[in-house]
């Protein structure tokens, strides 16, 4: 009937409506459509901004978190491999079928053997042998020729860092670059992109950043950019056991009570995190602006770890949650009310043989201890 077909008519125009309406809100037109990326570096940064939502509720604070263990290499190292290489490439150091190399616990060689790959590259890394086990292994997954050596100080000849030195010292004149991650102001500058990542997400309106530092270059990066926007922006240190940078920003002298004789367990720092914590002066930590600092133990990394796991889902790795144990801090510090940005650096699976090795942590004294909701481990 007539009828039949006007209501028939009417339905069909708004469901036509709402589809129309739905297009508009979950899909581009062809011109607003993000262009084509090339590659892995087309997947490198403009990382998420997230809130952790369990220390924001338990601090009155919004807690956000940089994920950076998204980045393709899995960890925020990606950042500076790309830019360090890129840059080699642009002024000459490097050209393709040349070496890479580079000393470090893991997290920078597996970007830096991706990023070769992309570019035609070898890479060589050398590690200290008590670094987690499958660093090594996805390292010679990834093709890289890797070379384990003993834990020993930076002025030794043997530091893997001055083994990846020699090594593409080794190397014809031109055909090889040694990445010196430690050094390198490419480091810095990489993460000047995530500051302006974390003050275009944040609209500009956050109170304060904190993180560990283990070459300095995203805290010296992350801080400079946000100081020169709004130097109202405090900027916070968290520093692992055994590592001098609290007592470097704090009193200016570069010692850690560790240090004392009989006392140094590991080496360079005598702590459990990986990536963080440092007993000299580098060129990028140099440019970091920092206004405070705060210790943070392992036990309190070990039980972030298990805290955000339970209570937020998120499998974070060992300067990960150091990372978090120093937002808390800032957060008490601060005191409700305030929005708190730091990084996720990576993800557990790297962690798995130690940080996360549940009879690794009982014979040092680290088994995971929270209980309840609250954040009473943090002290």
């Amino acid at each position: 009937s007539a009828g039949c077909c006007l209501v028939a008519a009417t339905l069909l125009l708004i469901t036509a409506r709402r589809f129309k309406r739905a297009r508009k809100l979950s899909c581009c037109s062809p011109a607003e459509a993000a262009p084509v990326g090339e590659g892995l570096a087309a997947l490198i940064g403009n990382t998420p901004l997230i809130r952790i939502r369990s220390l924001s509720e338990q601090t009155g604070c919004e807690v956000l978190a940089k994920a950076e263990f998204l980045n393709p290499g899995g960890s925020i190292k990606d950042r500076v491999a790309l830019r360090m290489v890129q840059e080699a490439f642009a002024d000459g150091r490097l050209k393709p079928g040349g070496l890479i190399t580079e000393g470090t616990v893991g997290s920078t060689g597996v970007s830096l053997a991706l990023v070769a790959a992309s570019v035609g590259c070898r890479c060589f890394v050398a590690m200290p042998d008590d670094a987690a086990s499958e660093k090594h292994q996805l390292l010679l997954a990834l093709g890289a020729e890797v070379q384990r050596v003993r834990p020993v100080s930076i002025t030794h000849p043997d530091h893997h860092v001055n083994v990846a030195r020699r090594r593409a010292a080794a190397e014809p004149p031109g055909t090889a670059l040694f990445a010196d991650q430690f050094e390198n102001p490419d480091n810095t500058k990489a993460h000047l992109d995530t500051g302006r990542e974390i003050w275009e997400q944040t609209g500009g309106r956050l109170h304060a950043f904190v993180c560990g530092a283990g070459t300095g270059g995203t805290i010296a990066g992350v801080s400079s950019f946000l100081k020169a926007q709004d130097p109202t922006v405090k900027v916070f240190l968290v520093d692992p056991s055994g590592s001098s940078l609290y007592n470097l920003v704090t009193r200016g002298v570069l010692y850690a009570r560790e240090e004392s004789e009989g006392r140094r367990l590991r080496n360079p720092c005598d702590t459990i995190t990986e990536g963080i914590g440092l007993n000299r002066l580098t060129a990028n930590f140099s440019r970091a602006k920092i206004d405070d600092a705060f210790k943070g133990s392992d036990q309190e990394a070990v039980d972030m770890a298990a805290y955000l796991l339970a209570k937020d889902g998120l499998f974070v790795g060992s300067s990960s949650a150091m990372n978090c144990v120093g937002a808390v801090k800032v957060a008490r510090a601060l005191g409700p009310g305030h929005t708190i940005v730091t990084i996720l650096c990576d993800g557990g699976t790297r962690h798995l043989s130690r940080f996360y090795n549940k009879e690794v942590l009982a014979q040092q004294g680290l088994t995971p201890s929270i209980t309840g909701p609250g954040l009473t481990f943090i002290h």
